[in-house]
């Protein structure tokens, strides 16, 4: 008895729970389930989060740095390094800045390969997506579908260009190559198997019930929020926003073609889950579209203007001076006029624009990119607060963000 009231005061003042109890833990950077490489410093109280910081930095490639000390055609290759998921999105855009810049005119059949290769690679980016998603999620069959069709996508990119991840299948001024013998055949075969895989992936998982439960209500992004953090893309049009460059600021060749931009009032992972289906339909019908224009249109490839855009190799194997002007835009670049100019395209992860200022010289004076998973990732500061700790992996899957893009 003595004892025990001579140990009361002690035992007084021992906490058990706390309302206050919380615990801090790192979440990555080397999570598997991290898609890249984001620390997320999470404060836990028991299985719920209150507090998020993302911490980002780790790749440290500073490719906007390299841009200003590379001529403009030598920085294309490297833009593929940013999202490698859809390296002709990259590939693109900044060709597509530079053309503003220099007052290039692309040719048409240059346009309508851009466009089938454009849809082609969102196709290739949805199924990545797709594929990673679920299996975050738990969902294994759907990752090996999903590789299957990618894989056959890939294979149209490989004829085309050669390359599967890393494609710089587009120049500045056009494309370098004409679509190979058969290509838009086995395209158009490729496309109508998609159709139908497209159906079974949504009769596994729209009414599948351990995946609904995973994504629905989580990860709620409301308009305002999406406004707020400037999101895009398909994290926009999930939250009910209809916003797509490729409709409100034509650009290529989009204005000829018809296609509908869906959209989801649901705001949650699994509306975003449900466009990103729909988004491949829609992808499929523009690309359906292009080949008709691609067989009306003539052969030239590149813009004609000798001052920024190389001959032919068939001149610069027949003609001294076309030899010449080749090597002073491989060795030298050309110069652009002064001034500055930024343009936005809608990738597959949403608004990818690039800023260029020119001085006049080679190399350009500044260039920026607007890069749409750099905004996502600052989303989760504010989208995790509340969650569970297993829906961040849930969010942080369904918002496809990829840290190429995002440490640049």
């Amino acid at each position: 008895m003595q004892t025990a009231n001579r140990l009361k005061p002690f035992f007084e003042n021992i906490h058990f729970q706390r309302e206050d109890n919380t615990m801090t833990v790192n979440f990555g950077p080397q999570h598997p389930s991290a898609h890249g490489q984001l620390r997320l410093v999470l404060e836990l109280q028991g299985e719920e989060v209150v507090k998020a910081r993302p911490m980002i930095g780790y790749l440290h490639r500073g490719m906007e740095k390299m841009a200003e000390n590379m001529i403009y055609n030598e920085f294309l290759p490297t833009t593929d390094r940013m999202d490698y998921i859809a390296a002709t999105s990259n590939n693109y855009a900044y060709a597509k800045a530079v053309e503003e810049l220099l007052g290039l005119e692309v040719p048409r059949r240059a346009e309508c390969i851009r466009v089938i290769l454009l849809e082609l690679n969102r196709v290739v980016s949805h199924l990545f997506w797709l594929a990673t998603h679920a299996l975050d999620v738990g969902a294994m069959s759907m990752f090996l579908y999903c590789f299957r069709e990618r894989e056959y996508a890939l294979d149209l990119i490989e004829d085309y260009c050669g390359a599967r991840l890393t494609h710089s299948a587009i120049r500045i001024g056009g494309v370098p190559l004409d679509l190979p013998e058969n290509w838009i055949e086995n395209c158009a075969k490729f496309l109508n198997n998609l159709k139908k895989e497209i159906d079974n992936y949504e009769k596994l998982l729209n009414e599948n019930r351990i995946w609904r439960m995973r994504l629905e209500n989580v990860g709620v992004i409301t308009p305002q929020m999406a406004k707020d953090f400037a999101v895009s893309g398909v994290a926009l049009r999930g939250s009910g926003i209809k916003w797509d460059l490729r409709k409100e600021m034509p650009y290529s060749i989009y204005n000829e073609l018809e296609f509908d931009v869906p959209i989801s009032n649901s705001c949650d992972s699994y509306g975003r889950y449900r466009l990103c289906i729909e988004e491949m339909k829609e992808s499929i019908k523009i690309i359906e579209q292009v080949f008709p224009k691609y067989y009306e249109s003539d052969t030239q490839l590149m813009s004609n203007n000798p001052l920024y855009v190389s001959p032919t190799k068939e001149d610069i194997m027949t003609q001294n001076y076309s030899l010449m002007q080749h090597f002073v835009l491989v060795t030298q670049g050309f110069k652009p006029p002064v001034g500055e100019v930024y343009v936005a395209t809608e990738s597959p992860k949403g608004e990818l624009g690039f800023y260029i200022k020119s001085d006049g010289k080679e190399y350009p004076y500044r260039l920026k990119v607007r890069a749409p998973s750099y905004f996502h990732t600052a989303l989760l500061e504010e989208l995790l607060v509340g969650c569970q700790l297993a829906d961040v992996v849930t969010i942080i899957g369904n918002l496809n963000i990829v840290f190429g893009e995002i440490d640049r």
